[in-house]
């Protein structure tokens, strides 16, 4: 196995055990069976390896979801099983969890924003789903397409404040507002 790859799985199996923030490069780099200064020849910092880790488990997840849910479904039931799948994710795989991480979901939102892996991101799921029911006529059409994501990435920002709000509410009360958010989208009067 090459050097890159064996970083990359050490750097994965500490993440999913100990989280971003109690993982450390010497820790990486030991159980990977090299020298730090040999970390730096592939990675320029913890992040950019962690970043490089979330965008594949990211993929991973996005791909079970394509296979898991019928994209032929209602809008609002598809959105219901994409919110409790997203929240299971992150409720199960500590390093999807790290988008949660204030210090860090900074960082992670900065990387999608610059475009690099874009799209890969659960946000471009929603996106492309929200562009095809428009297309289809299937939710509102006088509502700007760089709007309709905007109603689903304020989940995440409600969810980054769940201990403000009440920890013992969630993951439900995402899972109520995105329903209300797409019966909004899908049912009103023409």
């Amino acid at each position: 196995m090459d050097k890159k790859a064996e970083i990359f799985n050490c750097g994965r199996e500490l993440f999913l055990s100990k989280g971003f923030k109690d993982t450390n490069i010497s820790e990486i780099t030991k159980m990977a069976g090299i020298a730090v200064g040999t970390f730096y020849n592939y990675y320029s910092s913890k992040e950019k390896l962690f970043f490089e880790i979330y965008i594949k488990e990211n993929e991973k997840f996005k791909k079970r979801i394509f296979e898991s849910i019928d994209m032929d479904q209602d809008p609002v039931t598809i959105v219901r099983k994409l919110v409790g799948q997203n929240i299971s994710a992150m409720n199960s795989n500590p390093i999807l969890k790290e988008w949660y991480n204030r210090d860090l979901f900074r960082e992670l939102e900065h990387y999608y924003a610059e475009g690099k892996e874009n799209d890969d991101s659960i946000r471009s799921l929603y996106t492309g789903l929200l562009k095809k029911w428009k297309a289809e006529g299937k939710i509102r059409d006088d509502i700007d397409d760089e709007l309709l994501p905007a109603f689903f990435d304020s989940l995440a920002y409600i969810d980054s404040h769940k201990e403000e709000i009440g920890i013992r509410h969630f993951p439900q009360l995402n899972q109520y507002l995105a329903e209300f958010i797409m019966k909004g989208l899908t049912d009103f009067q023409k």
